[in-house]
């Protein structure tokens, strides 16, 4: 059946129609478009010469750090104010559905914080590495970019993303349902490359990374993890973190939950067991059927979102070539395929990935239809290169309950009427 954010609505009925022709499927072979229509038409804006055209421009400083197209006001992060008590302890959310490719925008990338924002000079923050070493240090900014730097693409998810959907469709936007979540190019020293300059010794098996916000955010992490893949990170795409992202330094920590990136890095503390801090205990801990607790649920799992059509990205174009684009992610590794249905689940067709395929980050996905005008239940299942496969909300709610928050991967449906109207559903 399907359930809707309005429970008016008679979804049942709709969950039954024949929503779809077989012969929707055709990839972008209609030629026909409105523009092409007005073109032939004489259309003012290619016959008369317009304001653009006729007075210059704005010199090369009007805005020396650049500025999105005013015609883009709407691309902004927002946030649900009924979510938290209070703004500094709260989430925004990155507006998916307005966005392309791989990489987020830094201006874009939702932010998280436990005890709002943290202003620091750099030239004032320090990074300590103490505990189970031989030789406990402490290091600038300065310190830290002389040592050898990489850059890698990582995807970034909160843990409770998409946690407000596990007992039904709850919120009616891409942006509010998936949008804690984002990918950049990170720029920073691998952790491992600190931790052999201290020395950990061998009793020293996990790591505890603390910030330097108000909350003192920390967060116990296995040793094995941060001599693989954990990068210390001073810069997003190219320029410093953002204050929001935890500028001067953050953790990143690929593939595992967004807590785990902790932001304004101050100390590493080297131990022989994990810690039991607040934020692993009383927080990002899975509450199961049977009242236990799953603990140290690092990894993220594969999971996948159509981002247009959403609802906030409605179809305004009427019938004709339509382009259903989306991201998908998993924590393990790679995308391997990601499947597309627009009838609810009943026949799924495989889309194509394009763009870069990097482990531990976004995978921007199309398939591109001819809409005939028709209801469509639209749906997206991720497959990763270990073989995982994006579970049905229905399968997680079997295998974990209904009480949890955190790690929700469930298959999103989005219902699109004839309208283009889009809404967030549920099919079961």
């Amino acid at each position: 059946m399907v359930s809707k954010t309005d429970p008016k609505t008679p979804g049942r009925a709709a969950s039954r129609r024949n929503f779809l022709k077989t012969g929707l499927l055709g990839g972008a072979a209609v030629a026909a478009s409105a523009g092409m229509a007005r073109a032939q038409g004489g259309d003012p804006l290619i016959t008369e010469i317009q304001d653009w055209n006729r007075y210059l421009g704005d010199g090369v400083d009007a805005a020396p750090y650049g500025a999105p197209s005013e015609f883009e006001a709407q691309v902004v992060r927002r946030n649900v104010p009924w979510l938290t008590a209070d703004p500094v302890s709260s989430i925004n959310f990155t507006p998916l559905h307005e966005l392309d490719g791989i990489i987020t925008p830094n201006g874009l990338c939702f932010e998280r914080h436990h005890g709002g924002v943290a202003i620091i000079n750099p030239t004032e923050h320090r990074l300590m590495i103490n505990g189970l070493v031989d030789t406990p240090l402490v290091f600038t900014m300065e310190d830290l970019k002389r040592f050898p730097r990489e850059n890698r693409v990582y995807f970034l998810e909160c843990a409770a993303n998409t946690g407000m959907e596990w007992k039904g469709a709850q919120l009616n936007g891409c942006q509010f349902t998936h949008g804690m979540v984002h990918c950049v190019v990170y720029t920073g020293v691998p952790l491992r490359y600190l931790l052999e300059e201290a020395g950990v010794k061998t009793a020293g098996k996990w790591l505890l990374a603390e910030g330097a916000d108000a909350a003192a955010m920390s967060r116990s992490i296995p040793m094995e993890k941060a001599l693989d893949d954990c990068l210390v990170a001073f810069k997003m795409n190219g320029e410093a973190l953002r204050p929001e992202q935890g500028y001067p330094l953050r953790l990143c920590v690929p593939g595992w939950e967004g807590n785990m990136w902790v932001k304004w890095l101050r100390r590493l503390e080297v131990g022989d067991q994990p810690w039991a801090q607040r934020e692993e205990t009383s927080k990002y801990t899975d509450l199961l059927a049977d009242g236990k607790a799953r603990r140290h649920t690092f990894v993220m799992d594969v999971k996948s979102v159509i981002t247009s059509p959403s609802p906030q990205a409605p179809v305004t174009h009427g019938k004709g070539p339509l382009v259903i684009s989306g991201i998908a992610w998993s924590g393990s590794g790679t995308i391997k395929r990601v499947d597309v249905t627009i009838d609810g689940g009943r026949n799924w067709h495989e889309a194509r990935i394009d763009g870069p395929s990097l482990p531990k980050a976004l995978h921007r996905f199309y398939l591109d239809i001819n809409w005939d005008g028709s209801e469509m239940l639209l749906q997206s299942r991720a497959i990763d290169d270990q073989g995982l496969v994006q579970p049905t909300k229905n399968e997680l709610r079997a295998a974990r309950g209904g009480n949890s928050i955190y790690h929700n991967n469930g298959i999103q449906t989005w219902h699109v009427n004839t309208d283009g109207v889009v809404e967030n559903v549920e099919v079961s």
